[in-house]
């Protein structure tokens, strides 16, 4: 079994102290983190490493951030979302863990939709497309995880109207993420689960307490992962601490590869 967890820990510093703690809790064999707001040589390699993981981690100035935690060693690593050299911004990195290959990514906002931000997000998607159309060529077990920054439909937010104006849920970005899901690739969560869940909630108007959040992190998996797909569930549990991220872990278990 091996099971695999998506957390955009909004600041891996301000955040340690949950996510060490939720590490020894919840014991994924691999994490995928965004948002670390953390340069690479400040990364907390060794209390992270403490605990028995292994680290890979694409790192920029208080912005983005990416990460792979591993308590299998971490191989075959790519740095940055192929498809244009030119983009500085740390939102992708991807390795072979496990004998399963596996992407954090931490998709741009894409707000305000009338500035270059919303062109950047649609040209990220078309990459992330072109990029997932390659490696389902390779025929292996993949988990893409992250936070994808789009609400694939309006059952995965508690207000669709109040949204209507944001990037998350233009029709550009959800048929940017859709044509990604039309390679063949599965949504873990809705593979299993018909019901409404979210992974993030505002820090404001107490929106937590009177759930009214939006799924936004996403686990999807190639055809050889979804094979041995057993369970995948939304780890509400450090949404609810003090201080905590304004995201919440999403996870997955995939059977062992029989033979």
């Amino acid at each position: 079994m091996l099971k695999i967890a998506s957390w955009n820990i909004n600041g891996v510093k301000a955040r340690l102290a949950r996510l060490l703690g939720w590490l020894q809790q919840a014991a994924p064999d691999v994490v995928v983190l965004q948002e670390l707001k953390s340069i690479e040589e400040n990364f907390p390699e060794l209390e992270i490493g403490d605990l028995g993981y292994n680290t890979a981690v694409l790192g920029q100035k208080s912005f983005n951030g990416v990460a792979i935690l591993s308590k299998r060693p971490i191989e075959d690593v790519t740095k940055g979302l192929p498809g244009d050299p030119g983009d500085e911004q740390a939102r992708y990195i991807e390795a072979v863990t496990g004998g399963v290959r596996v992407a954090s990514i931490y998709l741009p906002n894409g707000n305000p939709i009338d500035s270059e931000k919303f062109t950047y997000k649609l040209d990220w998607l078309e990459r992330l497309y072109a990029h997932t159309r390659s490696l389902l060529e390779l025929e292996e077990a993949f988990v893409l995880g992250g936070d994808y920054n789009v609400i694939p439909s309006d059952a995965d937010v508690y207000d669709p109207e109040a949204f209507a104006e944001d990037a998350l849920c233009q029709p550009e970005s959800r048929a940017g993420y859709r044509k990604i899901l039309n390679l063949g690739v599965v949504d873990a969560f809705r593979a299993l689960h018909g019901e409404v869940a979210y992974t993030y909630w505002d820090y404001q108007r107490g929106r937590w307490q009177r759930d009214e959040g939006i799924r936004i992190d996403h686990l999807l998996l190639s055809p050889q992962a979804a094979d041995r797909l057993s369970a995948c569930d939304i780890d509400r549990g450090p949404r609810a601490q003090q201080k905590s991220s304004d995201h919440t872990p999403i996870w997955c278990e995939l059977e062992d590869e029989e033979g």
